[in-house]
């Protein structure tokens, strides 16, 4: 071995048992750090010994070479069990100077509950689930809908005020998609891919371009009822919604049907129920009527049923809908339907322990 190659690993030799004493008297993990810069770094003292290797005879190289990279290695090693023995001390020194109380109680962390309208939500669902209704999933029926979904199929005519922009939220996907303005789409979705007997309940949110108050907004929830089977009639609508009330509301709030009017019903009438906030003597709530409209409903549109294939000779059929934030609003005796889109917290703990 020529005496530059001898001299290189002297010096590799040295810097690692430099190395290894520096460390076992770093008391901290900078101090441990410097050490990694000083000796590993790009400008580090390996570094600069290791560029003398071109200096050497070309075929001492490889084993002066590897000779470097196993002290690059030890000194690596070095620094990693410096700092793993460090860490642990720092644990150690921890503990020993905590102490934990077993019998203290534990950080209180608040659990969620389900939102006002979703507890109603379920409990509307499971009463015309007790009268022998399905639920159709919400992914059936898009918000994201079509016009003739949302309008056409439903026994809308071109030139109804209700496909104005003024009432309806339209899109810039194509001039004839909109945001649904009922979920009265899911009758005619589930139609098509289904035959009688139907008897099926549709919840999800619907959007109208509406003046934002203490009894409309943007945004709102409906919750739609199918039921269509031969020889279906208005006395057996008038039977399953005067139950749904008595069983929502308890028997002794009263009730009215109105005659009414909808595109895809014929006859058509609304459901309204005694102001629950001033018992029929007038609020801001109630319009000052004494009453609050809960629902639309109706005898299905024969042309309705003839869009989707059904034969009108045989099958008859009624429709319902209603807003389920004015059944919460009722139910809980809230006079502001912007309370249930705050996120109030103190509104929202109200409800903890209802469901």
């Amino acid at each position: 071995m020529s005496p530059v190659s001898h001299d290189l690993k002297e010096q590799l030799s040295s810097l690692q048992h430099e190395a290894e004493e520096a460390l076992a008297k770093a008391l901290s993990l900078k101090e441990v750090e410097d050490l990694r810069i000083d000796f590993l770094g790009r400008k580090g003292r390996l570094t600069t010994i290791k560029r003398g290797v071109k200096d050497i005879a070309e075929s001492e190289r490889p084993l002066v070479g590897a000779f470097a990279n196993e002290v690059s290695d030890a000194i690596e090693a070095l620094i990693q069990k410096r700092l793993s023995s460090l860490k642990h001390e720092a644990l150690e020194a921890q503990i020993s100077q905590e102490t934990l109380d077993v019998t203290m109680p534990g950080t209180f962390l608040p659990m969620g509950q389900l939102h006002p309208l979703t507890l109603v939500t379920e409990e509307i669902v499971n009463i015309f689930q007790g009268m022998g209704f399905s639920a159709i999933d919400d992914n059936v029926c898009p918000e994201v809908e079509t016009e003739y979904y949302n309008f056409e199929a439903l026994n809308f005519p071109p030139d109804h005020p209700a496909r104005d922009m003024q009432d309806t939220f339209y899109t810039n996907v194509a001039s004839n998609v909109l945001l649904r303005s009922q979920t009265s789409n899911a009758q005619i979705r589930y139609m098509e891919c289904h035959q009688p007997p139907l008897r099926v309940v549709a919840p999800g949110r619907v959007y109208r371009n509406e003046e934002v108050s203490s009894r409309k907004g943007v945004m709102f929830h409906q919750i739609e009822g199918l039921l269509v089977d031969e020889k279906t009639t208005f006395s057996d609508l008038k039977g399953i919604l005067h139950e749904f009330v008595r069983l929502f509301f308890g028997k002794e709030r009263p009730t009215r049907f109105r005659n009414s009017f909808f595109p895809f019903t014929e006859p058509s009438a609304e459901v309204d129920v005694q102001c629950i906030l001033c018992n029929g003597a007038g609020c801001r709530t109630c319009g000052h009527h004494g009453w609050l409209e809960i629902l639309g409903a109706g005898m299905v549109d024969p042309n309705v049923l003839k869009g989707v294939g059904l034969d009108t000779d045989r099958y008859t059929g009624f429709a319902f809908g209603m807003g389920i934030e004015r059944l919460a609003m009722l139910q809980y005796s809230i006079r502001d339907l912007r309370m249930f889109y705050t996120n109030d917290a103190r509104f929202l703990r109200q409800f903890r322990g209802t469901d």
